[in-house]
This record gives structure tokens, sequence and C-alpha cells, in this order.
């Protein structure tokens, strides 16, 4: 079972993706802004992050580039879910740091896709 780290103020999307993880059986961690996101990375250290990237305290632009940028996170994959969907976002998104991108409204399907994908490279690095 692995650990998922789920950084999101919206309480209605927070609440459908947990339940949804949690259903094909992942621990979902939950964090509501980008400090809090950091934090438990680091003292949880999840197999996986979904990083929102419009959080309020720090954003999660900048949450993504602290935890890359510190060893003992540095290799927990990270998706940046976000409704930045123009040209260049995902670019944007993958120079600060994200393994993978996904946008809102998010399609579940796809997006366990991407998790499923970053959680066997994982195991095989």
């Amino acid at each position: 079972m692995s650990k998922i780290l789920l950084v999101e103020d919206n309480e209605m999307n927070r609440d459908m993706l947990s339940r949804r993880l949690q259903r094909k059986g992942h621990d979902v961690l939950i964090a509501l802004d980008g400090v809090q996101g950091v934090e438990l990375a680091q003292s949880q250290k999840p197999d996986l992050i979904l990083m929102d990237m419009s959080l309020p305290i720090m954003d999660g632009w900048q949450a993504t580039q602290q935890l890359k940028a510190a060893p003992e996170t540095s290799g927990i994959p990270i998706i940046a879910l976000t409704a930045h969907a123009m040209a260049g976002d995902r670019e944007k998104c993958l120079e600060v740091g994200c393994d993978d991108y996904d946008t809102k409204p998010i399609e579940f399907s796809r997006l366990l896709g991407k998790i499923q994908a970053l959680l066997e490279k994982k195991v095989t690095s």
C-alpha cells in the first residue's frame, strides 16, 4: 500500500480525491497549504505527493522547489495538480521539479495512471 501526500486547499477536491485514493488502497496524508505539505513530506516520507500549485501561505511552486532541493525528500515523485492549463504551464511545473502534471478538474482514471507509473518507476530505480 502506498502512502500519498495530498496537498490541496480546496475542501471538495481534497475530500473527493482522498476518498477515491483510499478506495484504491492508498494511505492518504493531507496538507492544506505548502508549509504543511513540506513539513508532512519531511516527517512522513510519502511514496508520492499530489501538489496543488495554487496554495495559501506557501504555493505549490515554492513547496516543490523546497522538497526537490532537500536530499531527504528530493526522490519523492510529485504530480502537479493545477487549473493552469495554458501553453507552457506543464513545462513550468516540470522546471520547478514536478515529475508529472495533471489539470483540474481531475479525471481520476488518468491521474491514477500517472500515480501508478511514477510509483512503479520509483520501485525500479
